[in-house]
């Protein structure tokens, strides 16, 4: 559970996302984990990760399911329709459109707060978890840290590591929390950096909590607002607002394969 943002939290982690910070030695295998942890854990307290953030790293193992899964995402390199097909798009714009109908109050009052239409917040919702039907099972902290020792993508794993540990020291997290293979966490899977900076109290009821599915939304919203969403324009490719949904994620089939099934449902 992420409780509300602090000025002083906003401000360190978009310090964090900012980078560059200074890393420990990285390593393509995990013989050096258990050494690189306490120089982790030195530039972590340098930029303020408190004793109970610290405790959480060095608890952590080396996840080779979390390398495995790494190093084996075939789907994003299938063309468009083949990867449509694999992630079960015709399943996503049907359940999407009985979820839109069964609380458009709900989908109507995202997009009045951050513009953004139902069909592309359905068409992330089902594509990252089906739903929230399986949000992981993956330790979030040791996912991340294992991410951030290993050297294919150290600099961009380290600022969420560091930020997942300013989740542990806050009880936003905890040391067993579960997310997926690489540290996402909820409903829409934020990785820890974008679950402090974005994340939002969409229910009123005094906490951010991403595997609540009123403030996933809300926080999903919020995300793509911030990053430049343009109420009332379009979303496919060439329009204003893909360049938005790209920045959600990087691979794009994915990208495409949003904007389309936002499409659908919305229609």
């Amino acid at each position: 559970m992420i409780s509300s943002l602090r000025p002083a939290s906003l401000a360190l982690v978009a310090g964090l996302l900012a980078g560059p910070v200074a890393a420990a030695p990285c390593s393509d295998t995990g013989a050096n984990y258990e050494s690189w942890k306490p120089q982790m854990a030195q530039e972590a307290a340098a930029v303020g990760v408190g004793q109970r953030g610290i405790a959480a790293l060095m608890g952590t193992s080396y996840s080779s399911r979390t390398i495995a899964a790494d190093r084996n995402q075939k789907s994003f390199k299938y063309s468009l329709d083949k990867f449509m097909q694999v992630r079960g798009s015709e399943t996503i714009v049907k359940q999407g459109r009985a979820r839109k109908a069964k609380s458009p109050d709900l989908y109507a009052a995202l997009e009045r707060r951050y513009g953004v239409p139902a069909g592309v917040l359905l068409a992330i919702h089902g594509m990252e978890t089906g739903f929230g039907n399986f949000m992981g099972d993956t330790n979030v902290v040791s996912a991340i840290a294992t991410l951030a020792y290993d050297c294919r993508r150290s600099d961009f794993f380290t600022p969420h590591l560091l930020a997942a540990l300013v989740l542990v020291d806050r009880g936003s997290i905890s040391t067993a929390s579960v997310g997926a293979k690489h540290g996402e966490i909820g409903h829409t899977q934020f990785l820890p950096g974008n679950a402090l900076t974005y994340g939002v109290d969409g229910d009123g009821d005094g906490r951010v909590d991403l595997t609540g599915l009123t403030d996933a939304l809300a926080s999903t919203a919020n995300f793509l607002a911030a990053k430049g969403w343009q109420p009332g324009l379009g979303y496919q490719p060439g329009e204003p607002n893909f360049a938005v949904i790209r920045e959600w994620n990087a691979a794009s089939v994915y990208q495409q394969a949003i904007a389309l099934m936002g499409q659908r449902i919305d229609r």
